[in-house]
C-alpha cells in the first residue's frame, strides 16, 4: 500500500477532495479494494490524517472557478470529518461559485452520534448517498457496516429523507452490477421518499 498526502485529485473537469482515509463500511464493490488511486491518481492512502487547514492550503494552489464541480470523495467517508468537511466547504463558498456535491454513505448520524442533517445546510449543492442495495438484507451483505445491533440500512434513507430538507439536490446512488431487477427495486425505493436514483458504473480497477 503506498501512502501520499493526495487531498485532491481531477477526474474529467471535476476537483475531487480526499479529506480522510476513515470509513465505517467494507463495501465489496469500493474502488479502496482495486489499487492504491482513482482514475489515474497519486495514491489517495493519506500519511496522516490531514487537518482543514492543509486541505484549504492545497486548494489554494487550485483554479477552483474552473471546474464544474468540486466533490468530497476520496479513500474514506468524508462524514468521518464532519467538522473538516464543514470549513473546508466554508472556505470554497468563500472563494467560488462552482458547485459542491458530498459523495456519502448516508451513516453521518450513526459515526457523528447526533443529528446531522441540518448541518448540512449551505454546504453543498447536492448530496449523493449510497444505497447500494433495496433491502436491509441485501445492503448489510454489500455494505458491510461496522455498526453492530443498528439498522443501517433505516438509517441511510432516514437521513437521506431528512437531508433533502436542507440541501437543494439529494440522490440515491447504486452500482450497475447489482443487476437490473435490483435497480428497478432501488428506483422504487428512492421514489418512495421522492429521492432520485442515479445508478454509477462499475471502476474494475
Amino acid at each position: 500500500m503506498k501512502r501520499s498526502m493526495t487531498l485532491s485529485y481531477e477526474v474529467g473537469n471535476g476537483l475531487y477532495l480526499n479529506i480522510t482515509n476513515k470509513c465505517p463500511c467494507n463495501c465489496t464493490f469500493c474502488i479502496r479494494n482495486n489499487g492504491d488511486g482513482a482514475y489515474g491518481s497519486d495514491p489517495l492512502w493519506l500519511e496522516h490524517q490531514p487537518t482543514a487547514e492543509e486541505i484549504i492550503e492545497d486548494l489554494k494552489k487550485r483554479k477552483l472557478d474552473s471546474y464544474d464541480e468540486i466533490v468530497f470523495c476520496g479513500y474514506g467517508e468524508p462524514t468521518c470529518e464532519l467538522e473538516i468537511l464543514k470549513t473546508v466547504s466554508g472556505y470554497i463558498r468563500s472563494v467560488t461559485k462552482t458547485p459542491v456535491r458530498i459523495n456519502t454513505n448516508g451513516l453521518s448520524d450513526l459515526i457523528n452520534k447526533r443529528n446531522t442533517a441540518p448541518e448540512f445546510k449551505g454546504i453543498a449543492d447536492t448530496v449523493s448517498i449510497s444505497l447500494n442495495a433495496s433491502t436491509k438484507e441485501e445492503y448489510d451483505k454489500v455494505t458491510r457496516p461496522s455498526f453492530r445491533g443498528s439498522d443501517c440500512f433505516a438509517e441511510m434513507l432516514d437521513f437521506a429523507a431528512r437531508v433533502k430538507d436542507y440541501v437543494p439536490n439529494v440522490m440515491l446512488t447504486v452500482v450497475d452490477i447489482i443487476g437490473e431487477e435490483e435497480i428497478r427495486r432501488s428506483r422504487e425505493i428512492a421514489e418512495g421518499i421522492g429521492i432520485q436514483l442515479r445508478v454509477r458504473e462499475y471502476i474494475p480497477d
